[in-house]
């Protein structure tokens, strides 16, 4: 079941808020079961009232912990009997130069941005290979194309999420395994919030504040994503604000 969105169950890390939120109410509109996983619980069980989730599809994870993330899925599959689409959206981007050494914050990206996708495959796929279908939908970021001063754990880890979705999608293959990167430019959401680096914080908020887009411009592109025909296979999608250099 590839084709169209109608009963199609979609799983959503970083549900909470932001990307995740705001295309989890656009999936429901379309009709799609949908399975929220996010740390902050209350925020997401306030998103599930509103746009008519029942409270079991709401599952509190932190996607540091393979666990969980495997937790998640695999409730998914137990109340729907398969997962068609996998959104791993949680991430982190606490910008700051690499002399200040807040490595702390390094390690925090890493395991956010880089092994939170690898477990949300790594819970995933097991299902999609036995359906012999699936969808598996990586957010990387423009920072995943280019490299900044003040970014660059950041852009790594995104450029990571890029090799990794793209040599997924070439070793799926055989599964009938779909994969898609999304890569926005500025979006109102949350992220320049995990900014700990003061003058960098102030900067990129300004920025933000000139140039950034609705969430809503994310969720249209997993729509796009996910509705397309069986045999089309959306690898990604690079996007900005028509104002955005960047």
């Amino acid at each position: 079941m590839t084709e169209g969105i109608q009963n199609k169950v979609v799983v959503i890390t970083g549900a909470s808020s932001g990307f995740g939120a705001e295309t989890a109410r656009h999936l429901a509109r379309e009709g799609a079961k949908l399975v929220l996983g996010a740390r902050r619980l209350d925020r997401m069980q306030a998103l599930a009232d509103e746009i008519g989730l029942d409270k079991e599809a709401v599952v509190k994870t932190d996607v540091t912990d393979r666990a969980q993330v495997q937790a998640l899925v695999d409730h998914a599959v137990n109340i729907h009997g398969r997962i068609d689409v996998i959104l791993n959206n949680a991430g982190l981007m606490p910008l700051s130069p690499l002399e200040m050494l807040r490595v702390d914050e390094w390690n925090q990206m890493v395991d956010v941005n880089i092994k939170g996708v690898l477990y949300g495959i790594a819970a995933a796929l097991p299902y999609m290979k036995e359906q012999k279908s699936g969808h598996v939908i990586n957010v990387s970021s423009v920072a995943g194309h280019v490299v900044n001063p003040g970014g660059v754990v950041y852009c790594a880890t995104k450029h990571a999420v890029r090799a990794i979705s793209e040599g997924l999608r070439k070793e799926v293959k055989p599964y009938n395994i779909r994969s898609t990167i999304l890569s926005p430019g500025a979006v109102n959401t949350e992220l320049p919030g995990s900014i700990g680096a003061e003058e960098v914080s102030e900067a990129i908020h300004g920025f933000y504040k000139e140039h950034a887009i609705p969430a809503d411009s994310f969720a249209r592109c997993v729509l796009f994503a996910i509705q397309q025909p069986e045999e089309v296979d959306i690898n990604e999608i690079l996007y900005r604000p028509t104002s955005q250099e960047l």
